[in-house]
């Protein structure tokens, strides 16, 4: 039997309230329909007896005490599925905005996701090559990992996420069944285009799925953005046999939308106002990552989020670290230096590199070179904070050439073209041209073996300015 619930008890913010709902269920969706023919959506989001508390997707403007007919769906959310979906561009919440028609779905599955049981995960060991030399070489993408990238308001992660999505591939037989699914939350409407133009431009449009919530879309839509983004990998994974990665930015919107929400409910609110529940609900965006036995598909996650202040302790950041395997950090220092990507190489790190890189999967010298050149570069560091209190003319010789070591690194091995796409092998050959700039009693990270293979004074990098400098005489001469 179907029931109509006329009119509503309450209506606050987005939320409506109905009294008396028979056999209601948790995040099952409802139809509204106003007196003038509109129809909206919702989900049941609280419950307490036979009292539940609605979500409007689209806000509850034009709703009054009086004026609506609620109908229970029987079902939670759920997103239309089918092959076609790649190289659309979907709104926050999955409704197509590309202008090409509704999807004709071959599936419907719940946006919530299903639990993966942990003794059906498959460990990662296959690298994504995202052509950025320092991720690629310092903190290796893993294919089925959760690597997020950590912001700063104004910075330039915008770009870095197009660039990686632009250039991601993976190696062997399965290079072509490589796709991305992007999620945009809370973003200006030239930010959006940015996005679009960006990927319509490269050619990469045909492999992407996109989801966009505007900066003044509800914020109801932006808490279901990603889910929507997930499942649609999920099932571009699990069904289709794909290897899918996911690019979500800014998750610091989403969760700035989830404590509206909550304080809308009456929460009560957790650190910074937050709800005490956000760890939980980020752990159950990043574990939809992974890789399950029987299938060959996966699913990779970049979430991407602006830290306020740069503050890696507020709680979007802090909680995210403790979910996810690792992060990249871009670094503001290096970025109002003009650096493209600012990644800040110390804090960085990616804890399933390990398994992932060496003989068979990059190259057989590509661990030994990672840990030689975090070392150096952490003794560039170390200079640097001693040349600040005696000068660097007081500094000894080998200081000196870490002090140089350390401007060749950022100059060219950091800093890349946004259009500049570099194999593994191009930069792992121009690590070991920047080390060669250094003694080598001072790598003590690599064994003789490997030195004998890969130093070479006569190929080390220079300095452009230098080498301008030695034409130059050279002319005069």
């Amino acid at each position: 039997m179907i029931l109509d619930y006329i009119g509503v008890k309450e209506i606050n913010g987005s939320l409506i309230v109905l009294d008396d709902v028979e056999n209601a269920s948790f995040e099952e969706i409802v139809d509204i329909r106003l007196d003038n023919g509109t129809m909206r959506q919702g989900r049941i989001v609280q419950m307490d007896g036979k009292r539940v508390v609605i979500q409007v997707f689209d806000g509850t403007r034009g709703i009054s005490l009086s004026n609506t007919r609620t109908r229970l769906r029987g079902r939670p959310m759920e997103m239309p599925l089918s092959p076609e979906i790649l190289g659309r561009v979907f709104d926050g919440s999955g409704r197509p905005i590309d202008g090409l028609g509704n999807i004709f779905p071959r599936k419907r599955m719940n946006i919530n996701g299903t639990p993966i049981n942990p003794v059906s995960r498959v460990y990662p060991v296959n690298y994504i090559n995202t052509g950025v030399s320092s991720i690629d070489t310092l903190m290796t993408l893993i294919r089925g990992q959760k690597l997020p990238i950590f912001s700063g308001s104004g910075m330039s992660h915008n770009e870095l996420a197009v660039q990686i999505a632009r250039q991601a591939k993976i190696t062997g037989a399965d290079g072509d069944n490589f796709a991305i699914v992007f999620a945009a939350m809370g973003v200006k409407n030239d930010v959006a285009e940015y996005f679009r133009r960006s990927f319509d431009e490269s050619g990469v449009l045909q492999k992407v799925v996109m989801f966009i919530n505007l900066a003044n879309d509800p914020i109801i839509e932006r808490t279901l953005t990603p889910r929507c983004a997930l499942t649609t990998a999920e099932y571009l994974a699990f069904e289709l046999n794909m290897h899918i990665l996911v690019i979500m930015t800014d998750m610091t919107s989403y969760a700035e939308a989830l404590r509206e929400f909550s304080s809308s409910k009456g929460e009560i609110p957790g650190r910074k106002g937050f709800p005490g529940y956000l760890y939980s609900d980020f752990a159950s965006l990043y574990e939809r990552a992974g890789m399950v036995e029987g299938k060959t598909g996966s699913v990779t996650q970049i979430p991407i989020l602006t830290m306020p202040n740069d503050d890696v302790t507020h709680p979007v950041p802090d909680l995210t670290g403790y979910i996810t395997e690792g992060q990249i950090v871009l670094d503001r220092t290096l970025d109002s230096m003009g650096i493209y990507p600012p990644v800040g190489v110390l804090p960085s790190l990616s804890r399933l590199m390990k398994d992932g890189i060496g003989e068979g999967f990059t190259r057989a010298d590509h661990s030994a070179l990672s840990n030689q050149l975090f070392a150096s570069y952490a003794r560039v560091m170390d200079a640097r904070s001693l040349a600040s209190v005696i000068g660097e003319e007081e500094l000894s010789p080998v200081d000196k050439q870490y002090l140089h070591f350390g401007k060749l690194f950022e100059q060219q091995f950091l800093t890349q073209r946004h259009n500049e796409n570099r194999t593994i092998d191009q930069s792992l050959d121009l690590g070991w041209r920047l080390l060669s700039t250094l003694p080598r009693s001072e790598l003590d990270r690599v064994d003789d073996a490997v030195l004998n293979q890969f130093y070479n004074p006569e190929t080390a990098a220079k300095d452009p300015n230098e080498l301008d400098e030695e034409e130059n005489g050279t002319t005069n001469n």
